[in-house]
């Protein structure tokens, strides 16, 4: 069984209940949340699972009102890719 959480300052994806991707990110001011870290483990890669727990973020940023700063690779490059975050995306 997979399903995704919520762990603190963390998405979470579980599968069985072992952790399988991750993204973490934490505030950075008022209003503003860094993406520091993004996380899927190998054998897991290619599922878009990391894609996912961004979209989560997003979500959360939208529904608290928070901007995001993609600080990892991986999701600048998601937020670079698509137009749905520049409402979140606080830009440097």
């Amino acid at each position: 069984m997979r399903e995704t959480i919520q762990e603190d300052n963390a998405f979470v994806i579980k599968e069985n209940g072992q952790m399988i991707a991750e993204v973490t990110f934490k505030p950075a001011g008022e209003g503003t949340l860094v993406i520091d870290h993004t996380y899927v483990a190998e054998e897991m890669r290619g599922q878009k699972l990391a894609e996912e727990l961004i979209r989560r973020v997003v979500e959360h940023a939208r529904e608290t009102h928070n901007r995001i700063i993609p600080a990892c690779s991986y999701a600048d490059a998601q937020f670079r890719r698509r137009k749905e975050y520049e409402d979140v995306w606080q830009r440097s």
